[in-house]
């Protein structure tokens, strides 16, 4: 007995001690499609797990972290007055060759200023194709780059117009990706400029093969990676809208990875011995936007009739199942300078009766109420939420009516405030309260196509959040942060929802995932363990 005691421990330690394994196809199980394929072009999570694992950027996050760490760039060097960051490049570096871009094309310091400039240079060639930059308009980095420069083969400088304390989280994020000037340029000399935002070509760990809208993504190993090749040979990214179907395929074994769970699903989930729990507290925030554009949602007491009306914990409890908890503000509490102490508005049908009464409002009034139709981690079950705040408008004579699309209308409607409400929700993409802040409720995001559903311009919340971006103490930056969120909460152009915890459910023989704070599905480190 003793021996096979023993022999079992010795087993149970080999497998913890297990190294990688190169080889195997991993496939990902997520509730939507991408709408591009150029990270500059994107916004949506959907996009960004594919076009992560293509791409690269100067720096990158730590894997599993907000930490950053050299990517392409192998060293910077920043001026005294905070202006000037210069990058030095790894040599040797080469985009990727595809099915439909055969050359093997070397990383240089023109595809960094291709990359970027293309963004704010209004006389680039690419300046227009695929639409806005709406990532770079939405970070105000107009306002914030003066220019890119070749300094070098492999040295390029950045001339910024003035501090910006998360410059370097920034350009670590997607739209800061590196893409292939040579690539681009032939696209556009055979008429295919926007083939661009459909067939990418990156010096990212994944090569693309092939999307099939609606269907899948598949990547295949780039075994000459700078960082090393990735142990999986293939990825597959699969579109499956239905979670309890994505379910079921992890028990069949037909998906390894599923994203975006049933919260109801999962205590039946890690019952099963071949399936096994990835949690992480998320740096993320569910909410409703009312858009001010609209004549009712220009009174500040309706925005605080609809946050007393909407029964928060009640939505939690029933649609988060355990995985989250209420948001009272528009930052995560798990985020430095979140400030529990703003004004909360708790369950109150008579107070929002009274406050809608003394906006003029007694009978309350019709709205659309827009509902996602997919699941992402800050809102697991848009439709649900959406039943659930509109039977609790009804009680206070708010007629909702909810309308969906697919999820790329969806996006297109809601940058354009076509809505009167709608519920969306982030997660943080660099780790910086800026991102939350600026990107969604400053006043020039409000401009179309807009990241501030709700429209909302406030002079004094702008001015506080551009003096936080200008400073580099961190205690200064916080001070500023907690009186933007104070005025936030004043004016409540939101519902604050939820803020979630991201749990991702895989196949016990998947090593190496993690959970990205950052919103990141990154397959370079995942491995099979069979």
């Amino acid at each position: 007995m003793k021996k096979l005691t023993m022999l079992l421990m010795l087993f149970c330690a080999s497998l913890l001690l297990a190294e990688p394994k190169y080889g195997g196809t991993l496939v990902f199980g997520r509730s939507g499609d991408a709408t591009a394929m150029d990270p500059a072009h994107t916004t949506d999570g959907e996009s960004i797990f594919v076009t992560d694992n293509i791409f690269d950027t100067l720096v990158q996050f730590k894997y599993g972290s907000t930490e950053i760490e050299p990517a392409l760039a192998k060293s910077w060097d920043i001026s005294a007055d905070g202006l000037e960051y210069t990058f030095h490049l790894r040599e040797g570096v080469y985009f990727a060759p595809t099915k439909f871009f055969k050359k093997k094309v070397e990383f240089t310091a023109d595809d960094v200023v291709f990359s970027f400039k293309r963004q704010f240079d209004k006389s680039h060639p690419f300046a227009k194709v695929g639409g806005a930059y709406e990532y770079w308009l939405n970070m105000d980095m107009d306002n914030i780059v003066k220019d890119v420069i070749k300094v070098d083969k492999y040295t390029v400088k950045f001339l910024l117009k003035k501090p910006e304390a998360p410059f370097l989280a920034n350009i670590a994020m997607d739209f800061a990706a590196i893409l292939s000037k040579e690539y681009a340029e032939d696209l556009m000399k055979n008429g295919k400029a926007e083939d661009l935002n459909r067939l990418p070509v990156g010096t990212g760990p994944f090569v693309f093969e092939k999307w099939i809208k609606d269907d899948r993504v598949i990547l295949t190993a780039n075994k000459e990676h700078w960082g090393g090749r990735p142990y999986l040979d293939r990825v597959i990214i699969r579109v499956i809208p239905n979670a309890s179907v994505r379910s079921a395929e992890l028990k069949t074994g037909q998906i390894q990875i599923l994203e975006q769970p049933n919260p109801a699903e999962v205590k039946d989930l890690i019952k099963d011995p071949n399936i096994k729990l990835i949690e992480k507290e998320g740096m993320n925030v569910g909410y409703l936007a009312m858009n001010t554009n609209r004549e009712m949602f220009k009174d500040l007491r309706v925005r605080q009739a609809i946050n007393h009306a909407v029964n928060k914990k009640a939505i939690v409890d029933a649609v988060y199942e355990g995985f989250g908890k209420v948001a009272y503000a528009p930052i995560p509490p798990n985020m430095w300078s979140f400030n529990d102490n703003i004004t909360k508005y708790e369950y109150n049908v008579e107070k929002a009766k009274a406050l809608l009464k003394e906006a003029g409002y007694e009978n309350g009034f019709e709205v659309t109420l827009y509902a996602m139709p997919v699941s992402r981690p800050y809102i697991p079950d848009g439709r649900k939420v959406g039943e659930a705040i509109q039977s609790d408008l009804a009680k206070v004579g708010i007629k909702a009516k909810i309308v969906s699309y697919d999820w790329v209308t969806y996006l297109d409607k809601t940058k354009n405030l076509e809505h009167d409400m709608c519920l969306l929700g982030w997660t943080g993409d660099n780790g910086d309260p800026d991102n939350f802040l600026n990107v969604l409720l400053a006043s020039h995001a409000a401009n179309i196509p807009a990241q501030n559903y709700a429209a909302w311009k406030n002079p004094e919340f702008d001015k506080l959040i551009a003096k936080a971006k200008e400073i580099s103490d961190v205690k200064e930056r916080t001070k500023l942060y907690e009186q933007a969120q104070e005025v936030f909460a004043k004016e409540v152009p939101w519902v604050t929802l939820a803020n979630s915890v991201n749990v991702v459910p895989v196949a016990k023989f998947v090593e190496g995932f993690k959970i990205d704070p950052v919103g990141k599905r990154r397959f370079k480190e995942v491995w099979l363990n069979k």
